[in-house]
């Protein structure tokens, strides 16, 4: 069994989402909080390959992961830019801040006895999704799968009051954790009701920003739904 989260091509996309949408917008911000860190590999790239004068604080339940990524952040000196607590960001006092990043666990399943449980995105995928979309912040840096009920996440962001403002979408191949037989007959259950979508061994991964509504900004939702659900 897996202890920590590994899928090079999900990491790499993830850390390009925080530098196009996030750190070179956010100047001005001095926090950005992460949920879910991992091994902490997708915002240490970011911070080595950009100027960010900002500290980004992060939560990781996994202990495992969490050693790693304090590990690597010693190894090249971003204590100063990136701190992760072993704890989770709903029980947490959470720093002040403008900008929430996450790639949140989404993967769909009966239940969490899966693989590695910490994935589990409740039973549609979307659950822990659409929880940080009801935390607040101004902007939320999320990662949504077209397998993961993307429609019932684009349509809570609007109850609470949020457009799509950018977003960036690739096709991924499903992987150790989604290939898992249990896992995979979900997911092809969900997609006959019309909550998942994906064509053969690929679905989408898109990047989104959510910020909240202002009468001057274009809504992409329509968009980034059609997208995610023409596959």
């Amino acid at each position: 069994m897996k202890k920590i989260f590994y899928c090079p091509e999900e990491s790499n996309f993830y850390s390009n989402c925080i530098e196009n949408f996030v750190f070179r917008k956010c100047e001005d911000s001095p926090y950005i909080v992460e949920f879910g860190s991992g091994d902490g590999s997708p915002v240490i790239n970011s911070l080595l390959r950009n100027r960010f004068d900002g500290v980004v604080h992060g939560f990781e339940l996994n202990s495992h992961a969490w050693k790693v990524a304090n590990s690597t952040i010693d190894e090249y000196h971003l204590n100063t830019k990136y701190i992760i607590d072993n704890s989770c960001l709903f029980a947490s006092t959470q720093p002040e801040a403008e900008y929430l990043v996450a790639n949140p666990p989404y993967l769909p399943a009966p239940d969490n006895d899966i693989y590695m449980p910490l994935l589990f995105g409740g039973i549609d995928g979307a659950e822990i999704t659409n929880q940080l979309l009801s935390l607040g912040y101004d902007h939320v840096l999320l990662l949504v799968s077209s397998y993961s009920n993307p429609k019932s996440t684009i349509e809570h962001a609007k109850t609470n009051d949020y457009y799509v403002s950018n977003f960036t979408v690739a096709p991924l191949k499903f992987g150790y954790y989604s290939s898992e037989p249990k896992v995979k007959q979900h997911i092809e259950e969900m997609r006959n009701n019309d909550i998942a979508f994906y064509s053969g061994d690929y679905y989408y991964l898109a990047g989104v920003l959510f910020s909240k509504k202002t009468k001057s900004e274009v809504d992409l939702s329509k968009e980034l739904t059609q997208i995610l659900t023409g596959m």
